[in-house]
């Protein structure tokens, strides 16, 4: 891969003049870019989405995920309080836990030597401390409290449990600022959490391309067909975007009246303007959940979170990198307690909406590829975000890359380019 020339003193490759409407190709490139993202971004002073509470419903109730490339445990204690600490055992490095998620009655233990560590990470015991018949075993000078994982500060919103490795970071509601708070609470608040499925699709791209994607209301209608065909999104819909907090988080939103509808659509002669029909219209009946009409909803918190409601389809989804070049995509589908079973059901048909199968999501499994390949040989050249300005500001209009600035914004802040 031919790299920049042109660099920085600290090895980075200059960023273009321009301002926040462009992007850099070498950045969704390079491995030193992908190295410097986990110290600055993953271990940085930033927020990051773990897992649900309803993951951890007594003591002991676990579920393992990922800050970036650090894998981490989330546990409820003893007391109560939920806890995370990195998958790492302090001895030679092994995971600590193997399992996706389960309950652990006292705590973790290493398979390789038998550390243990207690709900809270404190190494609590070492297989033969003090060796075999007065032989072996460590030094005197060893103490198990100077021997833990790293431990993450932790913040729950609405059900969703956040950590961070920073000791700077500011209040999680500080951080997300009130607009996204709310934008949580109108989908989440009070409502006790039931897990419909959970699957990991594999993206073959960049992380931060998926991110892009998700905050791009732009190409929603131009490249889901099934959005446009079945008038579920259009650009002509009363909606707007929402830009917060340093840029990094965004939520865009739309009303689903089909009295609005015109004729720009078949004007532009787009591709995702079909004739095609549904075998089965039910799973797309669905039912007044919210009482402001909107019936689509996607809300991003910086880097790597996404809350879904697209209808009566409620999801959170959680972008785990993997390389420069390759990202996991964890999904999970929710339903409530309190659905009715024909709500449930509901849930369950639309839930086919989204996925890597999904009828809207499928094209944005592909289209990450689709730029990765197509920007392989140009490091020097640059992505054009004109679309609706140049700056990251909230906006009645969805014909607009305003949320694709506002991360690019906050991104070149954590990580000082």
């Amino acid at each position: 891969m031919t790299m920049p020339s042109a660099l920085t003193g600290s090895g980075m490759p200059a960023w273009p003049e321009g301002g926040l409407t462009r992007v850099p190709f070498w950045v969704f490139q390079r491995d030193d870019v992908y190295a410097r993202e986990q110290e600055r971004v993953f271990q940085g002073a930033a927020w990051h989405y773990l897992c649900l509470e309803a993951d951890l419903p007594e003591a002991g109730s676990f579920r393992t995920t990922f800050v970036g490339d650090a894998p981490a445990v989330v546990v409820r204690d003893n007391d109560g309080a939920i806890c995370a600490f990195e998958n790492r055992c302090a001895h030679r490095g092994a995971l600590l836990c193997l399992d996706d998620d389960g309950k652990a009655k006292q705590g973790f233990t290493c398979v390789y030597h038998g550390w243990s560590y207690d709900l809270k990470g404190n190494l609590n015991g070492v297989a033969f401390l003090k060796g075999m018949k007065g032989k072996g075993g460590m030094p005197d000078t060893f103490k198990m409290s100077d021997h833990n994982p790293r431990k993450l500060r932790i913040a729950s919103l609405h059900g969703l449990v956040y950590g961070t490795f920073s000791d700077a970071t500011p209040p999680l509601a500080d951080w997300l600022g009130q607009p996204i708070v709310d934008g949580i609470a109108r989908v989440l608040e009070g409502r006790k959490h039931v897990v419909l499925a959970r699957y990991v699709q594999a993206l073959p791209n960049n992380w931060k391309l998926y991110v892009e994607n998700v905050k791009d209301s732009y190409h929603a209608s131009i490249l889901h067909l099934f959005f446009t065909t079945f008038e579920l999104n259009r650009l002509n819909y009363k909606g707007g975007l929402v830009v917060e907090g340093g840029g990094g988080h965004h939520i865009s939103y739309n009303q689903l009246d089909r009295a609005q509808l015109d004729a720009a659509y078949s004007q532009q002669n787009l591709r995702s303007d079909s004739d095609y029909k549904l075998k089965d219209p039910s799973m797309l009946q669905g039912f007044n959940e919210f009482p402001d009409g909107i019936t689509l909803q996607i809300l991003t918190t910086f880097p790597t979170f996404v809350l879904q409601q697209i209808q009566n389809a409620i999801a959170v989804r959680q972008v785990v990198p993997r390389s420069a070049e390759k990202t996991d995509l964890h999904w999970t589908i929710l339903g409530f307690e309190d659905d009715t079973p024909e709500q449930r059901m509901v849930r369950i048909k639309q839930a086919n909406l989204v996925g890597a199968a999904g009828f809207i999501s499928m094209e944005d499994g592909c289209v990450g590829g689709f730029v990765q390949r197509g920007v392989a040989g140009a490091p020097d050249m640059n992505a054009v975000l004109e679309m609706g300005g140049a700056l990251a500001q909230s906006s009645e209009s969805r014909v607009s890359e305003a949320g694709l600035r506002g991360f690019w914004q906050q991104y070149r802040t954590l990580m000082g380019l």
